[in-house]
Formats: structure tokens, C-alpha cells, sequence
């Protein structure tokens, strides 16, 4: 039970802010250049953080195995999504500009 607590609060102190940050637009000057595509890379981290929630609310919970397994399958889907999601980005913006 500690290692999702544990879990949750490591992602809610990194994936977060940073995903915040990359969708509002506001990163430092010097950072712009190498994450070109702000918005889209904010979504694939708010993504792939809302994962951990997912996860980790559930079993905190003690919720039936059913609806563990449910948000554990969503969790997995919304991950894969935000992988993909942070891998096509920049290449659909870089398509863009040309």
C-alpha cells in the first residue's frame, strides 16, 4: 500500500507540473527551441501521468477486483495513448512548417 502512495505522489510532483507547464506554454526561452511542439508533449506528460490516479485510486480505495481491472485497462489505454500521442507530435508539427 505505501509503494502506490509512494507511486502517486512521485508522478503528481514531476508529470504533472511539467505537463502543465508544457500545455499553459509557460517554460523557460532557453527550452522552447528543443521542445518545439509544447502543447501536444504537454498532453502525451498529462497523459501518461493520468495513469498513476488511474492505477493508484482504486486499489487506495479498496475497490472490488472488477473495478480495479477496469481502471487498470483504462490506465494501460491512456498510457499507450500518450506514448503515441508524444511520439507523432512532433512529427505532425514538423510537417506543418515545411
Amino acid at each position: 500500500m505505501i509503494w502506490h502512495w509512494i507511486g502517486l505522489v512521485f508522478f503528481s510532483l514531476t508529470l504533472l507540473p511539467a505537463g502543465l507547464a508544457l500545455v499553459s506554454g509557460r517554460i523557460p526561452r532557453q527550452l522552447r527551441h528543443r521542445l518545439a511542439p509544447m502543447r501536444p508533449r504537454g498532453l502525451a506528460l498529462l497523459a501518461l501521468y493520468a495513469a498513476a490516479p488511474l492505477n493508484t485510486v482504486p486499489r487506495l480505495a479498496e475497490a472490488p477486483p472488477v473495478i480495479t481491472l477496469v481502471a487498470t485497462a483504462t490506465a494501460a489505454i491512456v498510457a499507450a495513448v500518450g506514448c503515441m500521442y508524444a511520439a507523432l507530435a512532433p512529427r505532425r508539427v514538423g510537417k506543418a512548417t515545411l
